[in-house]
């Protein structure tokens, strides 16, 4: 497996926000992690990239052991978080926060072939866009700038935190054929948190149900759309 997270367990302050939890994402592959809000999703994506510290598991990516590298180490090491709020420099362009990911992989062994016409082919929407202020744009525009500066950084896996959230069901089939096309095109693994089990089954190959910390499914999207108790326990 390309990405292997064994026994994670976090708690923060008197919190236990995650509880021995275990996943893996293959090479080239699109896992999904369901769950409600406040499940956990965005805790075990904080805890992979670095933000979250976690007092047991144990994190391998593509065979190396990253539990004890910092955020910077992991960025350094292939992999990208493209968080809920996209988390742009609204006073900068579109074109300025996607060139800062370019810029950091400039100056590092991580410099890639990614460049503005890969990220206009995976969303074409962005060239019309590329000299407006990110203050300007809407929830769905600043979602796929912030996964362009992301995939900027020459990532070997992907972390993407409700991508699909709050948007229409056009948006919805867009970002699809944009999650296909980085994984194709790109050759790039994602892990995907999304609280929409519909959205998620469009785009992954393999999926984790979260409730209260822990995972209590592991299987293809299908499965759970085929269990009512399973849609249950994600709120659909």
């Amino acid at each position: 497996m390309f990405l292997k997270i064994e026994n994670l367990d976090c708690r923060v302050a008197s919190t236990h926000i995650l509880r021995s939890c275990s996943l893996e994402v293959g090479q080239k592959e699109v896992a999904c992690l369901i769950g409600r809000n406040g499940a956990g999703k965005s805790s075990i994506l904080k805890c992979i990239v670095g933000l979250y510290p976690f007092q047991m598991g144990k994190i391998v990516l593509d065979d190396r052991d990253i539990t004890h590298l910092t955020s910077h180490q992991r960025v350094m090491a292939g992999i990208a978080y493209a968080p809920e709020d996209s988390r742009l420099f609204p006073e900068l362009t579109v074109e300025e926060n996607i060139r800062l990911g370019l810029w950091i992989t400039g100056k590092t062994d991580r410099s890639g072939t990614f460049d503005l016409d890969k990220a206009f082919h995976i969303f074409p929407a962005i060239e019309k866009l590329i000299k407006r202020r990110s203050d300007t744009l809407s929830g769905g525009e600043k979602k796929m700038v912030s996964i362009s500066r992301a995939l900027a950084l020459n990532p070997s896996l992907l972390l993407l935190d409700e991508s699909f959230e709050g948007l229409s069901p056009l948006v919805v089939k867009a970002f699809s054929e944009a999650v296909e096309s980085i994984k194709r095109n790109l050759g790039v693994s994602i892990l995907l948190a999304e609280s929409n089990v519909h959205h998620a089954s469009q785009v992954a190959e393999r999926a984790y149900i979260i409730d209260r910390g822990e995972i209590i499914f592991r299987g293809h999207p299908s499965e759970i759309l085929e269990d009512e108790e399973l849609l249950k326990l994600v709120g659909k």
